[in-house]
């Protein structure tokens, strides 16, 4: 299997993982905490800048937006129109979260990192090498050493807590992914025949859009492992609750 295909399928599963992950987590946090207002305001801001990820996208696509809920029953929601661009907009629009969250999160980690004492050593490994899974597990055990043990510092209790609700917050919903399927149909069918054709030209502008995508990925997964640390307790307990 050659380099470009490889780092196609690398990206495909990355974000299923990604998307499993926040999926996963949310999913426990929503049966552990029998307080159902304690758990809205842990998901609050995870969900407004998931729906803030959503608008952005609109005004990149060029769709009208027509109505922005923040908080409901049902979580939140943007309503527009039909973007600009057509499919690719709606591609566009609905997995936004997937990367502009991370980024955000990312943005976090240096604003903590800068400003309020936090350390992170490393945490971004190689994109595309082998062991990128054992660099992300011993950079995220070094974060945790380093500002709980070695030093405590009181400011990476608030890191951890912003990370959790925004991981939570990362993957489309139901209603996003019906909405972008059929964009995301047509655009992988493209990347596959764009593969297949060997053009120079058009597989170079593919990988460029990759490796963009495989860097949003791999923050997301990142960002991903960290929360799973920290709801190691969640886990525990809903293990034990429906299973002892």
């Amino acid at each position: 299997m050659d380099t470009i295909t490889t780092s196609f399928l690398t990206v495909f599963l990355t974000g299923i993982v990604v998307i499993f992950i926040s999926r996963g987590l949310d999913f426990l946090w929503a049966r552990v905490i029998p307080v159902r207002s304690f758990y809205y305001v842990i998901r609050a801001p995870g969900v407004v800048v998931h729906e803030l990820s959503h608008v952005l996208g609109c005004l990149l696509m060029g769709a009208k937006i027509k109505n922005i809920v923040f908080f409901s029953e049902k979580g939140g929601s943007v309503t527009y129109s039909a973007p600009a661009v057509p499919y690719f907009g709606d591609v566009v629009i609905s997995s936004a979260p997937l990367f502009f969250i991370p980024l955000v999160l990312a943005g976090c980690t240096w604003f903590f990192s800068q400003y309020l004492g936090c350390v992170f050593p490393s945490l971004i490994p190689d994109i595309g090498t082998t062991d990128t899974f054992f660099s992300l597990v011993t950079s995220i055990v070094s974060m945790f050493t380093r500002n709980l043990i070695v030093i405590f510092n009181a400011w990476f209790i608030l890191y951890l807590y912003l990370t959790l609700t925004l991981v939570l917050s990362i993957a489309p919903s139901d209603q996003d992914a019906k909405n972008a399927a059929i964009g995301i149909g047509i655009i992988a069918l493209i990347g596959i025949l764009i593969l297949w054709s060997s053009l120079p030209f058009a597989v170079s502008i593919l990988m460029m859009i990759i490796s963009f995508i495989e860097m949003g990925f791999i923050l997301g997964l990142l960002f991903g492992m960290i929360a799973l640390v920290i709801s190691v307790p969640v886990v525990i307990l809903y293990i034990h609750k429906n299973f002892v």
